[in-house]
């Protein structure tokens, strides 16, 4: 076994993936389109990985991640992260990003506010399209000025944000456009 591991998991907006070493939970994927691809691009973050059976803790937050996709709230905020070598900018942003509870939002010029600065909120779009672990340290409840969605990384961009959205119920100001 290498110290590196993942699994799989069926959630409401498909199948994601769950990456864990020997200090904790380490990624979370958001779905790719089909199991082969979520697979390759958990490997494109670790070389050397492997699939295995959760551990409990890891199971724990697996079923946490599954019911809160499935619309019963949960912010998640308990679920130990091993965040190692991610830069402290990007943790801090990841720490308050972790206190917005679900149905709720806060800006990318909120987040920038509480670090020092409104002039911080392209920063901060950038430390969340790096986000490691996304729903654990939920990205997607950040959003534009405004209360636009703004940007999201994943496959499916903003209208998967907007579905992650519309599933715990938060009031988010979007027109849909020819590119949605």
């Amino acid at each position: 076994m290498t110290s590196q591991n993942y699994a799989l998991f069926d959630t409401a907006i498909g199948i994601c993936g769950i990456e864990w070493g020997p200090r904790g939970i380490n990624g979370v994927q958001l779905p790719m389109g089909d199991r082969d691809k979520t697979v390759a691009r958990i490997g494109q973050r670790h070389a050397e990985i492997e699939e295995a059976a959760p551990t409990t803790e890891v199971k724990r937050a697996i079923d946490r991640i599954v019911s809160l996709l499935a619309g019963k709230p949960d912010d998640l905020a308990d679920i130990a992260l091993d965040l190692d070598g991610v830069p402290d900018f990007n943790r801090g942003v990841y720490d308050i990003a972790r206190k917005i509870p679900p149905g709720k939002t806060m800006t990318y010029g909120d987040i920038a506010k509480r670090l020092g600065g409104g002039e911080l909120s392209r920063d901060v779009g950038q430390a969340l399209g790096r986000n490691p672990c996304p729903i654990v340290v939920p990205c997607h409840r950040v959003l534009a000025a405004g209360n636009k969605p703004g940007g999201f990384s994943a496959r499916g961009g903003v209208s998967t944000k907007l579905r992650m959205l519309a599933i715990e119920g938060a009031a988010v100001n979007h027109t849909p456009s020819l590119f949605d």
